[in-house]
Parts: structure tokens; C-alpha cells; sequence
């Protein structure tokens, strides 16, 4: 078990999100779904057997779904990053994420149950370690410019060719 597991709270649809999750990423599954005793289920105004909570793995990442009611709602305060090795990937995985959510920026989009998903190149950090100072603003200046990253531009933009 690892030592740290994120808590996403929802207010009913963890069991739809957790599916929803670990049909896009690879090394993915739900671990275990435990449903609400009928007593507490009652007292809470949930359906006998309704589910609580859904363990799942994303990517060899285990995270815990709860379904703890309208109290909370997801905030880009925090969100999950996606390290992509290609452009085919990040297009991949920010087509899928997107589905029923809203594009952001600089990378960001908050998926169909309000989490906020940052879809970058693996690369990123790479790119503005290589950089000097003048190289970064530009590849943040394109990053700061682009709803879905592409690599190409970031790239370019770190070698001084970006389109003017």
C-alpha cells in the first residue's frame, strides 16, 4: 500500500468517475467499491446500498473515491498532471479527459466531475532547465497563449524560432 492516497471527494458519482478514469489510462483498475450500511445510508438521505467509497489505480497511482455528498466541489486549487512523451499522447489523453468537461488554459481542463487536469509534455521541465532566461519567457509566453500544449511550439519557442 503506498503511503500517501488522494481522497477525491464527489457528491455521488465516484463509482462514474473512477470507471471513467481507468478507461483512459493504462495500468489502471478499481481495487475494491464499499457501499453505505443501510443505517448510515439512511441517516445521510442516500439509497440502502448506494456506494461510499471506489479504491482505484490510474497508472500505478491509487487514489480513493468518496461519495460524501453536495458539501464539496473540485477547485483548480488542485489538480492532477499528466506527463505525456508525445504530442499523440497529450491529443489523446486531453480528448478523452475533455469529454463532457471545459478547456482551460496553458494545459488545463476540468473534466465532466469538476477535477482539473494539467496535460503536459514529459519534456516540460527539460525544456526550461535547457533554457537561459531570455528562452524561458518565450516558452512561457507560448504555454501562457495555448489551451492544449503542443510540443512543437514549446520547443521552438526554447530555440528562438517562434513565429511572429
Amino acid at each position: 500500500m503506498q503511503k500517501v492516497t488522494p481522497c477525491l471527494w464527489f457528491d455521488n458519482q465516484a463509482e462514474e468517475a473512477a470507471n471513467f478514469y481507468v478507461s483512459i489510462f493504462e495500468n489502471s483498475k478499481i481495487l475494491h467499491i464499499a457501499h453505505y450500511p443501510d443505517d448510515t445510508a439512511e441517516k445521510l438521505g442516500r439509497a440502502k446500498g448506494s456506494v461510499m467509497t471506489v479504491r482505484f489505480v490510474l497508472d500505478g497511482q491509487e487514489y480513493l473515491g468518496l461519495n460524501g455528498g453536495p458539501n464539496y466541489k473540485f477547485t483548480p486549487a488542485i489538480s492532477l498532471i499528466v506527463n505525456c512523451k508525445t504530442q499523440e499522447e497529450i491529443d489523446r489523453m486531453w480528448s478523452k479527459l475533455l469529454e463532457g468537461g471545459n478547456e482551460v488554459q496553458c494545459g488545463w481542463l476540468t473534466d465532466k466531475f469538476g477535477m482539473s487536469w494539467q496535460i503536459v509534455p514529459a519534456t516540460l521541465g527539460e525544456i526550461f532547465a535547457k533554457c537561459d532566461a531570455e528562452a524561458s519567457a518565450r516558452v512561457m509566453k507560448e504555454v501562457m497563449q495555448m489551451v492544449k500544449l503542443d510540443i512543437n511550439r514549446l520547443e521552438n519557442a526554447a530555440a528562438g524560432r517562434v513565429p511572429v
